[in-house]
Order: structure tokens, then C-alpha cells, then sequence
């Protein structure tokens, strides 16, 4: 696609949903904040370092941008998924499988549910909507749903938390109300917002009719908020959003050399994907893998990998290892046997960011194995204090300040996996 065809159509500065398009093919569906910010965004001079070889193939290919306006980014956020589920872009799916993404389940007790694709039961939920590509925009969105239409989650029943959750209105009143809820919300994920806000101003009027004016200020007052949508949480978490699917370029070796007037994007024939270089993580982090030793005296010495993708858990990416080569409480020598048998696997993905338990030892451990592997990955490690609880990210502290997150929460979650794992090995050894 040519530069010159970007400066001829007049994007607006609004929300909405942005096609590129192959003829009346459409190869790829995007959301935005700003359409005119967002589709700029892609004729970058650092493209392939900030979103990767699959978009520039994406770029290359397309000779055509569409877009459709949304008077919110939440309407573009379930556009944008209502659209992907009936066109099914190539380039959308390319890296990501459906099983990877997230969706909305109404269950059959009319609760409501986030759940990924690789566990949903469509024979437990009444209806579903999705794809969603980014959970954490899923999340943002069905906070600010819920103040508009109040609902049950998969969450009911927990003690304490249904009183408070009615107190803050975030709950319906009773069963009805939440049968009306629901049905509210499952037209506003078909994207019918006029279909809603027409039911409701007949709802108005006819509480208004009878006298009901409590209630009918009720109705009013979610017609105002589905008309005056307060989405400001949502445009917050919008920023860099389409790198879930296409991420930075992973272990580029050579960066790729545009020509200067931009017309065309084909990456020049040094670039290559490798597993060498090192990768920029300033804007994106797509996956960071964290790892921990668990034992008792040097017995039943275990190791784990926890991964943390785009900000969320994937339990199913975790691993487990038997340390094989330690016979004492060395916990530096089993760190460098799981890291040296992990990164064997190089049919298992990279990651951005490796978090390790530990101090100084643990990181020159994890970046001697590294760079003995040909590898440029960042290390960062957790120390903690005599309770066992983080006090100090060591390592670069740029990526420590901006992926504080992301960093505690791998590293917790490596620590509860591998005590979890040393202990059910401890029990079975026990057994015998």
C-alpha cells in the first residue's frame, strides 16, 4: 500500500472499527480510539520493530482501508469482535488460535462469565459473544457495562461479596431486574444499542404511565448512560492494543530498510526473523516467563516456568521440571539445569522478559546460560525479604518501573507452582 493512498482518504478523529482490505477481501479488522491516530500508527519508520514481520506482510499485501465510526470505544471494542466472528480475517487468527482469545458467556442462570477459548462450553452458556482479543479491554468494558446494567457474574454466592456488590449497585435488585439486564446486555454485544435505547424509552413511559416515577427515573437514567458512555477507562487501556495479536517482532537480527518515500512497504531481503539480537520491549511486552526452585534440605528439588501473556496468566504454556543434576540446596545450579533444558525447546515461543527468583547470582546465571545459547533475552530477578515477600525488582530499572505488574505477578505465581509442585512430588515419594 502506498503512502501516498493514506494521505488521499480523510480518516476522522473518532472511534470506531478500521478495515484493511485486498480488493473486497478483508484481510485484517482493528479497533481504535482514534481511526485516524490508530491507521497512521501502521507506516511507521520502526514498523517491524514495534509490531512484527506479520503486519508488514499485512501492509504489503492490503490496497484498501475502510472504516466504520462508533459513537464510543467500547461500541468499536464489540464491533470490532462482532465483525472478526463474521468475517474471520486471516490476519486477525495468524498468530493467535480461537482457543486464545476471549469471550462472554451468558450462562444459563443468566450470570455472566469471561472465559477463554480454550475452555469454553458452549453447551453451558446460553449465548456467547467474541472473539475478544484483549482480556484486559474485555475486563475495562464490562466494568463500565455494569454500571449501566447491573448483573450476576460466575462470582455469586461468595460470601460478603453479593451484600457489598448490591450496596455499590453493581448487582441487580432481584431476578427480574436481571432477566431484563441480561437481555439488555446481550443486544448491546449484537451491537443493537438502538434496539436498547428504544425498548427503554417505551419502558420509561410506561412506568411514567402508571405512576411509577421512581422506576422510570431509573430507565431514564440508563438511557443517559448508554447515550453519554463514560469509556475513559477503556481509551486508558486502548494504547498499543492491536500488539496482542501482532506483538513486537521477535529476535530480529537485522532491522528491516524501508525505501524513504514509502511506496512500498516490503521489507528489504536482510531482514529475518533469527534468534539472535535484541529485542525492544519499550511499547510491548507479549510474553515474560518466570521461573523458581522449590525443596526441603536439597530433597525432591524441583523447577517450574510460569508464563504471563499480554498481562494474563496462561496456565496451559507452565511446565514442570525434576532437577536432575543437583544433589545439594543449590539453587543457582538447578536454575541453570531448567533454564539450559527450557530453552532447548525452541519449538516453545521466546519470551520478551525472563523473571527469575533470586539476587545478582540468579540473574548471571540466567544471562550466562543466555548468551551461551546465542540468546538476547531481558533477565530481571525478584529479591525478598525474610518473609519471603518482594521488596526489590533487580535488573534494568526502566522495564522494572514499567512491568512491575507483570514481573510480582509471574514471580508470585512461580512461587505458588513450584511449591505446589515440590510438595505433591514430596507426598508421592513419601507413598512409596
Amino acid at each position: 500500500m502506498k503512502i501516498s493512498y493514506l494521505k488521499k482518504i480523510r480518516l476522522p478523529n473518532k472511534p470506531g472499527v478500521y478495515f484493511f482490505k485486498k480488493g473486497k477481501e478483508i484481510l485484517y479488522i482493528g479497533k481504535a480510539t482514534s481511526l485516524k491516530d490508530r491507521v497512521k500508527s501502521y507506516f511507521g519508520k520502526d514498523l517491524v520493530e514495534t509490531r512484527g514481520p506479520i503486519l508488514v506482510d499485512l501492509i504489503f499485501k492490503a490496497d484498501k482501508i475502510d472504516w466504520q465510526e462508533t459513537e464510543s470505544v467500547l461500541e468499536a471494542l464489540i464491533l470490532e469482535a462482532v465483525l472478526i466472528k463474521k468475517h474471520q480475517p486471516k490476519y486477525n487468527t495468524k498468530e493467535k488460535s480461537d482457543k486464545s482469545f476471549n469471550y462472554v458467556c451468558i450462562t444459563k442462570d443468566k450470570k455472566v462469565a469471561i472465559v477463554r477459548g480454550k475452555i469454553l462450553n458452549k453447551e453451558k452458556c446460553s449465548s456467547f459473544f467474541g472473539p475478544f482479543p484483549n482480556g484486559n479491554q474485555l475486563r475495562e468494558a464490562l466494568k463500565i457495562i455494569r454500571k449501566i446494567f447491573p448483573y450476576f457474574d460466575d462470582k455469586k454466592g461468595t460470601k460478603g461479596r453479593d451484600e457489598f456488590y448490591k450496596q455499590i449497585k453493581l448487582v441487580p435488585e432481584d431476578l427480574i431486574e436481571n432477566k431484563s439486564n441480561i437481555k439488555n446486555i446481550k443486544l448491546l454485544f449484537e451491537g443493537k444499542k438502538k434496539k436498547i435505547l428504544s425498548n427503554l424509552k417505551k419502558e420509561m413511559k410506561e412506568y411514567a404511565k402508571i405512576r411509577e416515577f421512581e422506576k422510570a427515573g431509573e430507565v431514564k437514567k440508563q438511557i443517559f448512560a448508554l447515550q453519554h458512555i463514560n469509556d475513559v477507562a477503556l481509551i486508558k487501556s486502548n494504547s498499543g492494543a492491536d500488539n496482542k495479536i501482532f506483538g513486537p517482532a521477535p529476535f530480529i537480527k537485522t532491522p528491516a530498510k524501508f525505501s524513504s518515500n514509502f511506496s512500498s512497504l516490503r521489507p528489504s531481503p536482510d531482514y529475518r526473523g533469527g534468534t539472535l539480537g535484541k529485542l525492544k520491549i519499550e511499547r510491548n511486552l507479549r510474553r515474560v516467563e518466570a521461573y523458581d526452585i522449590a525443596h526441603m534440605s536439597g530433597k525432591n528439588m524441583v523447577g517450574v516456568m510460569v508464563v504471563v501473556e499480554n498481562g494474563e496468566i496462561e496456565k496451559s504454556e507452565y511446565k514442570k521440571f525434576k532437577i536432575r543434576s543437583q544433589e545439594d540446596a543449590n539453587d543457582t545450579g538447578a536454575l541453570k539445569e531448567v533454564l539450559e533444558r527450557r530453552l532447548a525447546h525452541t519449538e516453545w515461543p521466546f519470551p520478551e522478559l525472563i523473571v527469575v527468583d533470586g539476587g545478582i547470582a540468579q540473574i548471571n546465571v540466567a544471562k550466562a546460560v543466555l548468551a551461551k545459547m546465542g540468546l538476547k533475552i531481558e533477565v530481571v530477578s525478584v529479591l525478598k525479604d525474610d518473609r519471603h515477600k518482594a521488596k526489590a525488582i533487580l535488573g534494568d530499572k526502566k522495564i522494572a518501573l514499567k512491568y512491575k505488574r507483570e514481573i510480582l505477578l509471574a514471580n508470585n505465581e512461580a512461587h505458588r507452582f513450584a511449591i505446589a509442585y515440590h510438595k505433591k512430588l514430596r507426598n508421592k515419594n513419601f507413598l512409596k
